[in-house]
């Protein structure tokens, strides 16, 4: 497959780009595999339509991007412990990762990235937003981003609210470690590590407190940059197909995914990929 053949239809202008003319089944060559990097790091987030991957096929793809790691609360396939299965059944409320954030921030070495493989969507409902943390920080002014760069924030696996979000799935496939707290402190604002490009790195899920600040002193500055990083000119969103693809760059982008389809039955398949200590 020519990388000439590879389509790049961006979705929005904050971030976010739809890729035709590439089906993963296939052995992708590296010309392919530098063409869609490149389309990951220009646009943070890429979407693929009709790819009906098998989970071998689907980390095969996974591995020409990184390292597939295990998700640390909820045990992988029984063959692909690398593969989590997300699954909202029509009886559960609450969904997994509903509320936004970057993926594991409270790791010392976030991942670089995640994939998610839709297999099974309601009719109606269940779009995911992503949002742009470099254009959020670029955003700021001149003084506030004076104030941040120095900063670091304590990041944690036990913030209420993010931690209801996986309940469902940790009863369902709990890992040896899903009752485990764990915590990692990053800089506020961390430089790609292939991009340079700067990006906020703080996120309403995880992020608890500033380093060397308690959280009654963090929460204003906190509650503000939640607030500013979600605004809907940084954002794009994706309606799901069965069949459909996302991969993100957990380094400069977030995401959420909305909780629209009580009811209904919605099954994915992900990946996470390790990735670099912030700095």
């Amino acid at each position: 497959m020519p990388s000439n053949a590879v389509a790049i239809h961006r979705l929005a202008g904050a971030l976010g780009a739809e890729i035709a003319g590439v089906d993963l089944r296939e052995v992708l060559d590296d010309h392919v595999v530098a063409t869609l990097h490149r389309a990951l790091l220009d646009n943070l987030v890429i979407f693929f339509r009709n790819q009906p991957l098998t989970p071998e096929v689907f980390l095969a793809f996974a591995r020409r991007f990184g390292t597939p790691i295990e998700y640390p609360f909820v045990r992988g396939l029984e063959r692909y412990p690398e593969i989590i299965e997300v699954v909202k059944e029509p009886h559960e409320r609450v969904n997994f990762g509903g509320i936004w954030h970057s993926d594991t921030t409270y790791l010392e070495i976030p991942p670089m990235g995640s994939m998610l493989l839709a297999q099974e969507v309601p009719q109606v409902g269940g779009d995911t937003l992503f949002a742009n943390m470099a254009l959020a920080y670029e955003r700021l002014s001149a003084g506030m981003r004076k104030l941040l760069d120095p900063l670091t924030a304590v990041n944690s696996s036990a913030k209420a609210d993010v931690s209801r979000t996986r309940e469902d799935r940790v009863r369902a496939a709990p890992s040896d470690d899903a009752r485990k707290v764990l915590t990692a402190e990053h800089p506020v604002v961390r430089t790609h590590p292939e991009t340079g490009r700067k990006a906020l790195y703080v996120n309403v899920a995880h992020t608890q407190r500033f380093g060397g600040m308690t959280e009654e002193e963090s929460a204003p500055l906190l509650d503000f940059l939640f607030r500013h990083l979600s605004q809907p000119e940084f954002t794009c969103r994706f309606r799901w197909e069965a069949e459909s693809l996302a991969f993100w760059d957990n380094r400069a982008a977030q995401h959420n995914p909305i909780n629209d389809y009580h009811g209904h039955r919605r099954t994915m398949l992900r990946i996470t990929l390790a990735g670099d200590r912030p700095r």
